[in-house]
This record gives structure tokens, sequence and C-alpha cells, in this order.
């Protein structure tokens, strides 16, 4: 029994150790790139001199530790979309972070070492306002909550909550601010807009209420944005209606004191509102009495509260950003400032006195092709000499993290933006000079034999050149050690390789920044960051001309569209170099409704991009004489379609030679029934291979491969289990007509669908069955094919054969992709985003409508699997092994050079590059091919045929000597 379970045992692990990645294979072709997100809140761990995190909570939600050396993740935890996992606050104290998460849901503490979590607690319900650390007698031991009706008090150590106390008079007050500095109280701090704040203080022991003021200020509405507290517990704010700042002592007045910032000798640039910014460095001691005030987009003044009276210690002027930092017992202010229009100078300044600190000026570039700073954070540390250094962590405009040390090196950047992709596109690598000048010699006429053989010698010579130079390369960095080789990808090196596997990855971000990334090592290439994008913009990218086209450069636009507005603007670029197109593109006035690309090229081989307004008028980009002219003749077959989803309308227009527009058709959904969720037609690039299947009987069973198919996808706007359902339209973009509709009952979304060749697979929410479901619909023409050269939508008398089937998933998905490859010969796999961060490639074979419920011999023939209602996930089937990738909300496929390889990028909180081969590599050979042996073979053939072929010929002869 022992041995048996000894064989059971050896059989799981190596079972388990051949569905596994091969050690030598990890980060061969693939690679993954983890991001945190635009930063909310962040704090330089200073416990310890030593110590090289930096703490980061940002607006996705993410948790995470950075090292300050080299700005990789320490760890990282990634809460809930939306919401539900909103980092509220983020307070720190030694060892520990403590957060507010949801609104006030949910208070946790972590261990900022490892990232452990030390305790989590669930606060009482209601919105959150503010949080703070408690301090009594130089030790921090709580954390006080304030929510709009309570304030709540929990021990540092475990969470556990001390007391909790109604707020007074929470109807009419709005309760905005928390405050304590080490005496045993806690201050929360209301107001009645224009009326009157209400101060009311806690005991920290027993929560008890000490005492309760009201203090008139009817100029004030929201204390976060407009007051302070600062010094010996002063209240300050600032009004702008009156350019005035107000102050207040918490301890002992009942009563606003006013200073005009006239009487300052202060003046605030018009239309601005002035800002206040001050620090506590320490929660067991006072706030500090300097203080900053923002009086213009570029100006700072650095205050003071001294024996009651503001005093001006410092005018900064041009400033764009402070912050002040604390090391040991001191405490400085750092203050960016505009050099010249390239770089911005960052000094220090003493906090007490105003005074610049010699030798801490570090110089911060701008890059051209990035935002402006927007944030400025600071870690602060004693030298030996007891003098203050510092280093500095800047936040543009478009998301990027840029840290610094003296004299201005920057020691890394960490692009945050590509955590937010909306959309990419893969373009082939340009041609190195040797392919240009081969593809020259064939595409040139030349003036006769001569010329053609001149021609030739020269290019050989070229290509000959360049391998003696690339193997003079290898032989160089043979001698090298390891480490000095550098194989780095830079532009000026890039070029198409010999299977066409290495790609330049286009991506466009929500925050408006372009990239261009090597799809080999995801190195950044390029970036351009988009000036005044609207923060709701959608984005389509198009490739108008790939690198066939030699010598005219690629070319790609870019729309960007307001979704309020419908306005849009189009960006064109060259996505190998990022460089803007010296092509203008035309100004769009109209909210633009539709753009498509047409197949049509203009005389630079550039595609044609038509752009449909509200007033259903169409411009075509570029607009040449010759492209006027080709749409003019082909105005009678381009059709396109509009959706209106408000209005559950799906319309279908025919352009004109006039180049005017004509409804054909219409289909309108009741709205009051189901709305319109999702609209699928299929890519322009995808290619069929087999136009039918071949069945058991060796009969053909024909596919109905309609380019012009649209997967119509609805969902009921009742929200009950169980008179909930999913719709899907097939409808034919061109003549309007409702090829098949399916209906889904007790089902609801989100719906993810995929639409290829003559399939259509879509996946929802059985309320029924409270499960993931698949479907899959296949059309077919049936035993003839009614025109096997074109395919026309207004010539097709019969309605398609509909086959359609349902499937279990055990899990819940995150997006849907299939493979895509150069030929279509290889087959299809459906990509499947998990939301713990897998890849799943699924055969479609297990989503075939056919499968046979009872096997046959025909079946067998088909090798039809049989049906079973469950999808099966294998774990050799996720091509991302241990690479989880968070919150993937997209995936990308391209085709390579080679038929059997698929290119995969998944994007969302990551972003994750692999090849993927369907139907393995059946054109490629093996890494472990035994060359030696094959070539040690022809030889040994070679010299025996020699051999053979002499004793022949001495036979012969002897034969007839005889």
């Amino acid at each position: 029994m022992a041995k048996l379970i000894w064989l059971c045992l050896n059989f799981v692990l190596l079972r388990s150790s051949v569905e596994a990645v091969f050690e030598d294979q990890v980060g061969k072709f693939d690679w993954r790139q983890q991001y945190v997100g635009k930063v909310r809140f962040s704090h330089f761990d200073t416990h310890v001199q030593s110590s090289k995190k930096v703490l980061l909570a940002t607006e996705n939600n993410v948790f995470a530790a950075l090292n300050t050396r080299t700005g990789d993740l320490f760890w990282r935890h990634v809460d809930k979309a939306g919401p539900e996992g909103n980092i509220d606050a983020l307070l720190q104290h030694g060892q520990d972070a403590v957060l507010v998460v949801g609104n006030g849901r949910l208070l946790r503490s972590w261990e900022i070492n490892v990232g452990g979590l030390n305790w989590e607690i669930v606060l009482d319900s209601g919105s959150f306002q503010w949080a703070c650390l408690v301090g009594q007698q130089d030790n921090v031991k709580h954390v006080a909550v304030l929510k709009k009706t309570v304030i709540s008090l929990h021990y540092l150590s475990n969470g556990h909550q001390k007391w909790i106390e109604n707020l007074p008079e929470s109807e009419t007050v709005d309760y905005q601010a928390v405050y304590s500095a080490g005496n045993g109280e806690v201050y929360a701090l209301g107001v009645v807009p224009h009326s009157h704040i209400a101060i009311v203080v806690y005991s920290v022991e027993d929560g008890e209420i000490i005492k309760q003021i009201s203090v008139e200020a009817p100029w004030l509405s929201n204390i976060q944005a407009s007051c302070v507290v600062i010094g010996p517990g002063m209240l300050t704010c600032v009004d702008p209606a009156t350019v005035s700042l107000y102050m207040l002592d918490l301890h002992t007045e009942s009563q606003m004191t006013q200073i005009p910032l006239q009487s300052l000798g202060l003046e605030v640039a018009p239309g601005f509102h002035p800002v206040l910014v001050s620090t506590q460095p320490n929660p067991t001691r006072q706030p500090l009495s300097e203080f900053f005030l923002q009086l213009g987009p570029e100006h700072y003044l650095l205050l003071q509260l001294k024996n009651g009276q503001i005093v001006t210690l410092r005018d900064f002027k041009p400033a764009m950003l402070v912050s002040f930092a604390t090391t040991g017992e001191k405490t400085v202010a750092a203050v960016m400032s505009p050099k010249n229009k390239t770089a911005c100078s960052i000094n220090l300044f003493n906090a007490e006195t105003g005074r610049r600190l010699l030798d801490t000026t570090v110089i911060f570039n701008l890059d051209p092709n990035g935002g402006k700073p927007e944030k400025l954070y600071v870690q602060a540390f004693l030298k030996k000499d007891d003098s203050v250094g510092y280093r500095v962590m800047v936040q543009t405009e478009d998301h990027t993290l840029t840290f610094l040390q003296q004299p201005g090196r920057v020691m890394w950047t960490r692009e945050e933006a590509l955590s937010d992709v909306v959309t990419m596109e893969m373009v082939d690598l340009p041609l190195t000079g040797t392919q240009a000048e081969l593809e020259g010699e064939f595409g040139k006429k030349a003036d006769g034999l001569m010329s053609m053989v001149l021609k030739r010698l020269s290019s050989q010579l070229i290509l000959l050149q360049a391998w003696i130079s690339h193997l003079w390369k290898l032989f160089y960095d043979a001698r090298k050690p390891r480490s000095q080789v550098k194989n780095d990808v830079t532009i000026e090196n890039l070029s198409r390789d010999e299977f066409n596997l290495q790609k330049m990855m286009v991506m466009v971000t929500a925050s408006g920044k372009l990239f261009g990334i090597d799809s080999k090592t995801g190195s950044i290439l390029w970036r351009h960051y988009l000036d005044n994008v609207p923060s709701n913009a959608a984005f389509k990218l198009m490739v108008q001309r790939t690198t066939a086209h030699f010598p005219h450069p690629p070319q790609c636009t870019l729309l960007i569209k307001d979704k309020d507005t419908g306005l849009a603007t189009l960006h064109v670029f060259n996505p190998i170099f990022g460089k803007k197109s010296h092509i203008t593109p035309p100004a769009l006035p109209q909210p633009i409704l539709q753009s498509l690309m047409l197949p049509l090229m203009d005389q630079d081989y550039a595609k044609v991009l038509l752009l449909v307004d509200d007033q259903y008028k169409v411009s075509a980009f570029p607009s040449t004489k010759n492209v006027l002219q080709q749409l003019q003749e082909m105005a009678s077959s381009i059709f396109f379609y509009l959706v209106d989803s408000s209005q559950g309308r799906l319309s279908g227009y025919r352009l004109r030679t006039d180049l005017s527009t004509e409804l054909i058709w219409e289909v309108v959904i009741p709205t009051e029934v189901q709305r319109i969720v999702s609209v699928k037609g299929k890519r322009p690039n995808e290619h069929v291979h087999s136009q039918g299947r071949v069945m058991g009987d060796r009969s053909v069973l024909y596919k109905y491969l309609n380019p012009n198919l649209l997967a119509v996808v609805t969902e009921s706007t009742d929200l009950h289990q169980e008179r909930s359902f999913i719709g899907i339209l097939l409808i034919d973009g061109v003549t309007g007509r409702i090829i098949h509709e399916a209906v889904q009952r007790k089902a609801r979304g989100p719906v993810h669908v995929v639409h290829s060749e003559n399939w259509v697979v879509y996946e929802y929410w059985s309320t029924k069955s409270r499960r993931n479901e698949f479907s899959v619909i296949e059309l077919y023409e049936g035993m003839e094919l009614y025109n096997s050269t074109v395919f026309s939508s207004l010539d097709r008398p019969h309605a398609p054969q509909v086959l359609q089937q349902s499937y279990i998933f055990p899990s819940s998905i995150s997006t849907l992709e299939a493979t895509l490859t150069e030929k279509g010969i290889t087959s299809r796999h459906l990509l499947i985003g998990l939301p713990s961060g897998g890849i799943l490639s699924l055969p479609k074979m297990f989503l075939d409508p056919r499968r046979p419920e009872i096997i046959s011999e025909q079946s067998r023939e088909e090798n039809l699997i049989p049906y079973a209602p469950e999808l099966p996930i294998r774990t050799e089937w996720f091509i991302n092994y241990n690479q989880t990738i968070s919150r993937v909300r997209g995936i990308y496929t391209a085709p390579s050079g080679l038929e059997s390889t698929c290119l995969v990028v998944a994007y969302g909180l990551d972003i994750y590059q692999t090849r993927v081969y369907p139907s393995k590599q059946f054109d490629v050979l093996k890494d472990d091919y035994d060359y030696m042996l094959i070539s040690s073979v022809l030889f040994a053939l070679f010299f025996a045929t020699m051999i053979s072929k002499r004793l022949a010929e001495v036979k012969l002869l002897n034969r007839a000597w005889r």
C-alpha cells in the first residue's frame, strides 16, 4: 500500500512538472511590467535613516512600496476597483501604515517592511471625512476617524475601537476635519455653510465632550479647501471674497480675527483662489508655525505666526510647487521654480527663518514630450556633518514619477500612465538599409541588362559588408564579460527581424500620453504627451500607412473625441519615431458620430479615413483630388452604420456620389425593454483560410463568411433575476437584414463578445443557475456554396444555417479576444483574461456547437470532442504561468511572419507581452534541434555517395576488361 501511495505521489509530481514552464523559457519570449497608477498619497519611510522605501497610495486603489534607489516594487497590494476599494487616507507612523478604504468602510494597518497586514476592522456606516493620528506624551497610540455623523478612536496596535461618539447637530453641521496636538484632546471641526464654524473637543481617554463652541463665519463653506491648523492650535482660513486671512485660537478664543492680505502687502492674482499649505511633522506635538500661502499659479509666500502676528519670511515668485519635509528636529521647505523653458530648479529653505540652505539645488529637466510638474514629494535626511540633504520625487501631469538626487541626477523614472492603456496597435518595424536597397532593386525599372547586373553586384557587396560587420561584432562581444555586453534597443537600430516577431507597440493612455514600446524587450522607445485632452475623452487609433511602402514613412492617426460634446481632433504621427507628421489634419468643427478606414489609398499609399459628423456630412482625410475622385467612383459600394444607444437605434447609410449620405435601413430597439450594450464587427485584417469544414462522410459544410455582419448585444433594463435577459442580433451592415436573433433568459451582463470568421462567442452571467456561461453561434451556407468568388450582401437569397450551443465556465472573466495569424491556417484559440490575473488560452474546438452528445463514426472522423456542459480550465492553458496581470482590461492580438505564432499583449494595471502557438510550432525547428547530428549525417551520406560512386565505376571498368 505504501508503495502504491508513493507511486501515485510520483505521478502527481511528474504531471505537475510537465504542465509547468521550463526555467530557461521564463522571460525568453515574454515580459511583464507592473505599475501602480497616479499617486494620490505618498510618504517616505523615515523611521530608519537608511530606509529605501517610499509608500504610495494611488487613484487605481493600489497601495505599494517602491525602492527609492531603483524604482522597483518592494511589494504591492491591489484593492477592489471602483469606490469600494478607493483609498481615502494614508497615515504613517514608524513601521505601520494606516489606510482608510472604501469611503470609510474599512480601516487597515500594514507592516511596511514586508507589506503584511497587521489588522483590519470594519467601521460603522457613514461618509468618510477625515482621519489623523492621535499622540499623547510623545507616543502615538491611536487613530481618529471622522465621519458625517460620528467620530471614533481606535488603537494603533490592534485597531480595536476605544470609543465612538455621535457628533452633535450633525443634521445641520457638516463636519469636515479632525485635529489633535498630543494634549489629550481631539478636535472635530465642522461648518454650517455661510453661517458658522462648530468646534467640538473630545477627551482622548473616554470620548467625553470637553468643550463645544460655535464661531460666526458667514464667508466659509468648506474647511478642507480653505483652512489649516498652524502653531499652537491656530485655525487659519483664507477667504478669496474678502481677500483676507481669518484666525481662530482653538483653545481660548470664540471669535475669528480678520487679517486683510492688503495689510500684509500681499495681492492675490485675479480669479485665483488662495491656498494654504501647512505641516505637522509629529502627531504628538503642535503643527509648525510656518506655512505657505499661494497667491497665484506661480506665486507662494512662506509665512510665520509669531506672537499672534503674521510675518512674511520669504516671497517665492515664480514658484511652481512647494513642500515641507522633516528629518530629526529639522524641518525644511522645498520650492520648485522655473529656471528656463526646459528646466526647473529645486532649492531647500530653512522653514523657521526662510533662509536658503547652501548647496541644495537640484535641477529638474522638463521632458519636452511630457507634462508639467504637478506634485512634489521630498525625502530629507541628515548628513554626517549634521547638514540636511534631500531627494525629491516629482509627479507630472502625464502621471510620470521621476526620482532625483543632487545635483539633478535622475535615479529612476516610472511611466505610470501605462497603468491605464485604453487602446493600442502593433506596427511592423521598418526595413534595414540593406533590405531597403534590395527592395529598391526590384521596385525600380532598370535601364538595361548591364545596369541590373551592377545593381545586383552592389546589393550583394552591401550584404557581404553587413555580414562581415555582424561577425566582427559577435567576435568582439565574445571576448567581453557577459555583463559588459550591451544589447540595448534604440530607435536607431530598430529593424524588422527575419520572421517579423519584433514590432512596435503604439499605446494610448487615458491621460493623453502616447508610447512606442519595443514588443521584444518592453523598452519605451518614444513617448509623447498631448496637451488639453479632455478627462472623459474617447480614443480611436488607426494605422493609415504601414512600413511596407518605402520610402514613405508609416503613419498613424489618433481620433480624440470628447464624450460630452462629441467634438473631436486628429493627431497624425509616425508610429516608429513618435514624431508628429508634417501633414496637417483637417479641423473638425462639428461633433463626430462615426469614423471608418476605407481600403482606398491616395497617391502616397495612405488609407483614407472617412469621418461622419452630426449633420451626416462626410469628410475624408487625406482629401486630395485623387481621393475624392476614387470616393465618387466607389460611393455606391461604401456603406456604414451609426449606433445611438440612448435611443436604441441602429441605422445604416450609403455614400452618394456627391459625398452626401442616404439612410437605407434602420433597426429600432425599444429602450424601455432593453438597451444596446455593444456592437461588434469583424477585424479588417483577419484572414480566413478555409471556406468550409470537411464532414465525416467527406462532404463539405460551407461557412457563411459575411464580412459585413454585425453582432449587436442587448441587455434588459429590468434587472430582476426572473425577468432579466441577454439578447444578440446578427445584422447585415449593408442591408439591415437580421440574420439571426437569440435570447438568453434569466441572464445579465457584463457581456463579452468575440466575432470572427463564421462564429460569434459571448459570455454572460446566468441569474437562474448563478454561474458564468458561454454561448457560441456558428453560421453555415450548407452543402453548396452560393458564390465561391465574391460575397455580396445584396445577393443572398437563402438564410444561413445557424448552430448554437451553450457551455458552463467555472470562472468570471475580465476580457475576451481571439488569436490572429497571418494566413488564418492555424487553429483559433480564445484568450480569456480572468480576474485572478491569469490569461487562459482556450481552444475554439471546445466551443464547437457541433460537439455530439453521442459519439458516432463520422464525429470520430471529424475529431469532434464529445459534448460536456462544463468547460475545463487546465493549468497548461495559462500563457502567463505565474506572471499575474492585475485588472486585465484588454487583450490585443497581432499576426507575425510565422503562421504558427500569434503575438499577444494583455494590458490593465500591468502590461504583459508573449507569443502563443495555437497549433504548436509546426513551421519552426525546436530550440534543442540537433544540428550537429543532422550535419554529420548529411556529410556522411555525401562522402558515402562519392565513395560508392567511385567503387561502382571501378567495378564497371573491371567487368569491361574481363
